[in-house]
């Protein structure tokens, strides 16, 4: 049965309140939603349930059980080099725990360099027998090793100095050195590190102690005063110069023979840089960018730069710079590995060169500038086809003799000279439901062979195809449940490591021949795992409210019964498939709830009904199934998830129990706001995640619609708001519009305010990382259980 009235309306937004399935849902009058729709969510066809999970009397018992505790403790290896003969993997391990402590009071001051202690391995490939490069954890900013494999080098910070050092650790004896930076200098927070082809040289970028003393107190004016003056006269927005000032830097090289550092190019706005591997010119990115950029997050435009530096042929060029490209604004750009030749995309056409040609080649795109003064055919056929007509870059091949590009049709392989291609994997953007998604992984260093990672859209089916360019053929090397990411291959085409994630669990880094035949774990990153219970996870298909095909993801509680409702937290934010391991739904299922992670689609300019839409008929579908009680639905999301938490109970009451982390509630507040990430929250709602399409001033309806704590009135749902203080991303202040308001209105509201915290509320400290899960978990039980039950956390 389906009923409505009409509530009192604002002076902005008119809504209809539609009873549905035991629940309100409130939609509003500007694009109404009918009940019909709603109930047109449920998809024909029972997914299947998981097996029933083990009888708990068959475990160690309630110690068993995954806590918030252990989910500090869960360690995550990251390759971060291997041998050119694929023997020796550089790799660093850290829990969570590891990474507490940033002060986020220093946000936005580019010479803070967060703490990330983590241990350095050296592991042999063949044995698995992993070394330690430091006797004690270390924050690493980069590892390379040398072209032969007999030194590892590494930026390594050091407290002494608050910068990070050049280390070189050689491999038979161990033997760590620390290598001199020059007087008034020391190695830039966020600087490279390259080696030369040779191995005598070891390049990477330096500040001096001037432009940091200058830099730490411009922050300490802008944070601290006592006055600080912003004016429209000025080109950039304050915040935006600070973080661009990060780009005045000095490019170095150490040379080891002599042991002395050569400056290769003069301190300059650089934003990126490479050296060609025969070490006769560094390439660089230099920033130009006139003015703050409100139509890119972050964004700057560079030209392309050439420094020669050894020129026996043409001494004059020597220590000279000249122009490759004179902006890279719109620009994809790819580099050979010998760094001599490149390739970039503009507009969909793709161009080629090397760095002694004085003009690039189109070799795929669209054959020439379309007039503007000529009406282009707006028909569905004559778009398709430009869309197939465009192309990005991807890699350069190896041995400069093909490069691989991207459309709307997949990946196609590009032969130079000739430029003719051949599409050779087929996937699509993320509006196809058929074809899966592909990546490039590995390309070998002869040239002959691509690896890919592929990964089905409709089933968790995961695979490494393998394409080779001598025999035109495709090969798929394993496909399985499993995931595989991080594919590293050794330049002798011998040996690649990766890493391997069962579903719910942990990535493991692990060794495959190149035929991945034998793919085996390199390390047990969590043996203490093995003693804890996981419920099952499923793939559920639904329809949302707009008879769209969506997934969700369904983590199950420990012992989970079959026939049995529970109750069931949706943590919602975008877009969900991969059953990934998350640790806290793992402590939600410990606790006996359901956990599930439904899909959304957007429509521009309405946002808000994403929700609705996608995480109600998510709803129907695990009630349907017989596994989600309806009487005891929770909802909960951090950042964009938590504006989604915010919005969605104001169009419906069937959650019993809400939590908002660090999620806005006035995007008209927000629209401005976090100022110390320059424009990113002006373009979030004109132009991406917040996908309003307009200004404030052209659609201020739209900023009103998409605010929650414009209908505060209607939510009865209990809500609590969680928020760091310290967040200079959604700022606490935005958040607390909605607990005064709710206070105000009589209803029921809990705010626990990390006075430490950052982004995503208690992340400062383990205590405030464990207190936010006992609150989040006894909030949960106390609304959706009939008796608490034991919170799985020994915090206070």
């Amino acid at each position: 049965m389906c009923s409505s009235e009409t509530p009192k309306a604002t002076p902005h937004l008119a809504a209809v309140i539609f009873l549905f399935d035991g629940g309100v849902c409130m939609r509003s009058l500007v694009r109404p939603l009918s009940c019909v729709a709603l109930a047109a969510a449920a998809m024909a066809g029972s997914p299947s349930l998981p097996a029933q999970s083990p009888s708990s009397a068959t475990h160690a018992g309630k110690d068993s059980l995954f806590t918030a505790e252990d989910g500090l403790d869960v360690v995550t290896y990251n390759a971060l080099d291997l041998t050119s003969d694929g023997r020796w993997l550089a790799a660093t391990s850290a829990s969570r725990r590891d990474g507490l402590g940033v002060d986020y009071r220093r946000d936005g001051d580019p010479t803070y360099i967060r703490p990330a202690a983590a241990r350095v391995w050296v592991i042999d490939t063949r044995s698995g027998s992993p070394r330690s490069v430091f006797g004690d954890k270390r924050n690493v900013r980069a590892a390379r090793w040398a072209p032969d494999g007999s030194r590892l080098a590494l930026l390594v910070f050091d407290a002494k100095s608050a910068a990070f050092q050049p280390v070189l650790w050689e491999r038979e004896s161990g033997r760590l050195t620390t290598i001199a930076v020059p007087a008034g200098k020391y190695v830039a927070e966020n600087s490279e590190l390259r080696w030369s082809a040779d191995g005598k040289r070891l390049l990477y970028a330096l500040h001096t102690l001037a432009w940091r003393k200058a830099v730490q107190d411009s922050f300490a004016v802008m944070t601290a005063g006592p006055v600080f003056v912003q004016s429209s006269d000025n080109s950039f927005l304050t915040w935006d110069a600070l973080r661009r000032a990060a780009n005045v830097r000095s490019i170095v090289a150490y040379d080891l023979p002599s042991g002395k550092t050569i400056e290769l190019l003069p301190e300059t706005m650089v934003a990126s840089w490479d050296a060609s591997e025969d070490a006769s010119t560094l390439t660089y990115s230099e920033d130009i960018t006139k003015k703050t950029d409100y139509d890119v997050i972050f964004g700057s435009e560079n030209k392309l730069m050439a420094r020669a530096l050894a020129c026996p042929a043409a001494p004059d060029a020597c220590g000279k710079s000249r122009v490759l490209l004179p902006t890279l604004k719109g620009t994809n750009i790819v580099w050979s590995e010998d760094g001599g030749h490149y390739a970039y995309a503009k507009e969909g056409r793709v161009y080629v060169a090397t760095l002694n040609d004085t003009a690039a080649r189109q070799v795929a795109g669209p054959a020439a500038e379309t007039r503007r003064d000529v009406p282009s055919d707006s028909s569905r056929d004559a778009r398709e086809r430009r869309e197939r007509e465009r192309f990005r870059v991807v890699r350069y091949s190896p041995a400069n003799v093909a490069l691989l590009v991207a459309n709307s049709q997949g990946f196609w392989l590009l032969e130079l000279p000739s430029a003719a291609k051949q599409l050779i994997v087929e996937s699509a953007d993320s509006g196809s439901t058929t074809l899966p998604r592909a990546t490039l992984a590995a390309w070998s260093n002869d040239g002959k062979k691509l690896y890919f990672t592929v990964a089905s859209r409709t089933k968790w089916e995961r695979a490494i195809v393998r394409y080779d360019r001598s025999t035109s053929s495709k090969q798929t090397l394993i496909s399985d449940g499993r995931t595989y990411s991080n594919v590293r291959l050794s330049k002798d085409g011998r040996v690649a490591t990766l890493n391997v994630s069962e579903g719910n669990r942990p990535p493991v880094l692990s060794v495959a021949d190149a035929d991945f035949t034998s793919v085996r774990p390199l390390i047990e990153p969590n043996p203490q795992l093995n003693v804890k219970r996981f419920g099952p996870t499923s793939l559920v298909n639904y329809l949302d409210a707009d008879g769209h095909a969506k997934y969700a993801v369904v983590y199950y509680p420990v012992g989970y019964e079959r026939g049995k409702t529970y109750p069931t937290i949706f943590i919602i934010y975008e877009d969900f498939f991969d059953d990934t391991f998350d640790p806290v739904a793992n402590v939600l299922t410990a606790n006996g709830y359901v956990v599930v992670k439904p899909s959304v689609d957007f429509d521009i300019g309405y946002p808000g009904e994403a929700w609705i839409k996608g995480v109600t008929a998510a709803a129907n579908r695990l009630i349907e199934m017989g596994v989600a009680d309806s009487s005891r639905l929770g909802v909960h999301g951090t950042s964009y998830g938590g504006y989604a938490t915010n919005l969605l109970i104001t169009q419906t009451n069937r959650f019993k129990a809400a939590i908002n982390i660090s999620g806005k509630v006035d995007i008209i507040s927000f629209y401005t706001d976090s100022p110390r990430l320059g424009v990113r929250n002006v373009h979030a709602a004109e132009k991406s995640q917040d996908r309003l399409g307009a200004t404030l001033w052209q659609q201020p309806q739209k900023y009103v619609q998409q605010s929650a704590i414009m209908f505060a009135d209607r939510i009865q749902t209990p809500l609590m708001l969680i928020t760091g203080a310290q967040d200079s991303n959604v700022p606490a202040d935005n958040t607390r519009e909605m607990y005064y308001a709710l206070r105000r209105l009589g209803k029921e509201v809990v705010w626990v305010n990390y006075m430490n915290g950052g982004h995503g509320g208690g992340n400062a400290t383990a205590d405030d990382v464990l207190d936010m899960q006992r609150r989040m978990l006894t909030w949960y039980d106390s609304k959706l259980k009939r008796a608490p039950s034991k919170v799985a956390s020994a915090s206070p």
